[in-house]
């Protein structure tokens, strides 16, 4: 859920979180007071003292959120459902700073599920950011990659960041620019 309100927060406490944009990983102190500017897709960014830091969905408790829950399959579960799985957890990854999901923002070019002789899966993904200088690239890289590898049966996700063909708006859906006022 988003908010353009900010919700007050307490560390209960001591917590791992990226440093936004910088990505620098630091420890945030049981009793640090912040305040959460977005939670969304199960990770939430939350300011304090000046600066955006992003608390991951398993280390929600830590900001007095439930944690989230790793996807589920059936047994029995195709291919095509391990596809909307991946499709679904990459639209939980979200560039802290725009509240919209990387899938809507058109960030994924491509993305192959290969199934193993033994049944695992593995996952290639290739991604890109709204600009190639955005420092929260490796983030957002890990981001896709843990996620879809909480998916059971996928073994590896190789996610590969490429700036080629260049982002620009016009890959955005139609979603992304009404959520971004691009479109009225």
């Amino acid at each position: 859920m988003y908010s353009h309100t900010s919700q007050p927060c307490t560390f209960e406490r001591d917590c791992d979180v990226v440093m936004i944009p910088s990505g620098d990983e630091v420890v945030l102190p049981a009793g640090t007071v912040g305040y959460i500017t977005q939670a969304l897709g199960g990770s939430f960014t939350v300011f304090v003292d000046g600066n955006l830091f992003r608390v991951a969905g398993r280390d929600a408790d830590a900001i007095g959120k439930e944690p989230v829950p790793p996807p589920e399959l059936p047994d029995d579960a195709s291919d095509q459902d391990v596809e909307k799985l991946v499709w679904r957890q990459m639209k939980t990854c979200y560039d802290p700073e725009i509240p919209v999901d990387i899938v809507e923002l058109g960030l994924i070019y491509r993305c192959e599920i290969k199934t193993r002789s033994d049944g695992r899966r593995d996952v290639c993904i290739e991604m890109t950011l709204t600009a190639p200088g955005c420092g929260m690239g490796d983030i957002l890289v890990d981001d896709v990659r843990s996620k879809v590898e909480l998916i059971p049966t996928v073994e590896n996700a190789d996610v590969e960041l490429v700036f080629d063909p260049p982002w620009n708006q016009s890959m955005m859906s139609d979603v992304a620019k009404l959520e971004t006022g691009l479109l009225y």
